[in-house]
């Protein structure tokens, strides 16, 4: 197993770590973007949770194929595929959940498949340094990923909290009896919330930060981000959904931005959801989904996906449901499906 490790301080490592940073070459030399390291540690605790895998071992070991120098063979002789899965608060024991996908992908593509669990913000830096093939990502990373790699988003997810099927809902959410009321316009609704207190889920979020803000922008509300301060009476991000939504619940902010599918455990209880209403909703976020680096030959490529949607045949599909909550998984067109965050983007100066 490997674990995406984003590193901007060496400083901090202890030097059998430094020492185990071997030939660590980024196609940042050959695209411009800023250095990113992918470190590959080996769990010497049988049986640790997610938690404390993500302790570094004082001795970490290379795992997989070391053979393949990304810097002089590129991808045409890709002998072992590497599969970021992003670490999310509703999945669980993923590290047991992504060895079984790749077990399962590697039959049927036919080569060893190897998962390497981290945050999104690794992984694209691990694409951009050749380190992974394939990640599963949010939209905002990506179209980061798609910028530095050239990665494309070929598969997006379909969840049952997902309302739009492989879109869903941001939500601007306040406690029942608060004064703030749904008018008839999205304009009227948001202009309520002049002086008021906001929490945004963090600032990287798309559906609880950058939807929201550029639907604001959008109704010429605000300018932007830098100019939040101006109209709401105090602006507050936190560390994920559950503290967005905690803020509104404690009376600490009147209004919260989160997504539709974060309405319940483990983010918040079954009793504080039935604490909270819906002011607004901004349908058409785009479904979390599966890049593929673009190095990757096209008939791999197609192998990938050919795979992957394997997962939805009802034999295998428990193993898609146990990883993300996803029913299923469907082919999408990059540009169109992630058009919605890109405009969001673009509206919120981000």
């Amino acid at each position: 197993m490997l674990l995406l490790v984003n590193l901007e301080n060496t400083g901090d490592l202890p030097l059998t770590t430094l020492e185990a940073l071997v030939q660590i070459v980024s196609k940042n030399m050959l695209k411009g973007a800023g250095l990113a390291l992918l470190i590959g540690l080996s769990l010497t605790a049988a049986g640790c949770s997610q938690e404390s895998s993500t302790q570094p071992s004082a001795s970490p070991q290379s795992s997989g194929n070391t053979s393949q120098s990304p810097s002089t063979e590129g991808k045409n002789s890709l002998t072992t595929l590497k599969i970021a899965f992003a670490s999310r608060k509703d999945s669980q024991d993923l590290e047991r959940k992504t060895k079984t996908v790749a077990d399962f992908l590697s039959k049927e593509i036919g080569i060893p498949v190897e998962a390497v669990i981290g945050d999104e913000t690794a992984a694209v830096e691990a694409l951009n340094a050749n380190r992974v093939d394939v990640a599963f990502f949010s939209s905002r990373p990506a179209l980061k990923a798609a910028e530095l790699t050239g990665a494309r988003l070929v598969l997006a997810e379909v969840r049952a909290d997902y309302s739009g099927g492989h879109t869903y809902k941001s939500l601007l959410l306040v406690r029942n009896d608060s004064p703030l009321k749904t008018k008839g316009t999205v304009k009227e609704t948001l202009e309520q919330l002049k002086g008021k207190k906001i929490a945004f889920a963090s600032r990287t979020s798309g559906s609880g930060f950058i939807i929201p803000i550029g639907e604001l922008v959008g109704q010429k509300l605000v300018d932007g981000p830098d100019r939040l301060e101006n109209y709401f009476g105090k602006v507050t991000y936190g560390d994920g959904y559950g503290s967005a939504m905690q803020a509104v619940l404690r009376g600490q902010a009147d209004v919260g931005a989160v997504s539709e599918y974060a309405v319940k455990p483990p983010y918040i209880t079954e009793a504080e959801a039935k604490q909270l209403r819906v002011l607004h909703a901004i349908p058409g976020v785009p479904a979390h989904g599966i890049s593929i680096d673009d190095d990757v030959p096209a008939a791999m490529q197609e192998k990938i996906v050919n795979a992957l949607l394997k997962l939805n045949e009802p034999a295998n599909n428990q193993m898609l449901r146990d990883l993300y909550n996803s029913t299923k998984l469907v082919k999408v067109d990059h540009e169109q499906h992630l058009g919605g965050m890109r405009d969001a983007l673009k509206r919120a100066k981000l």
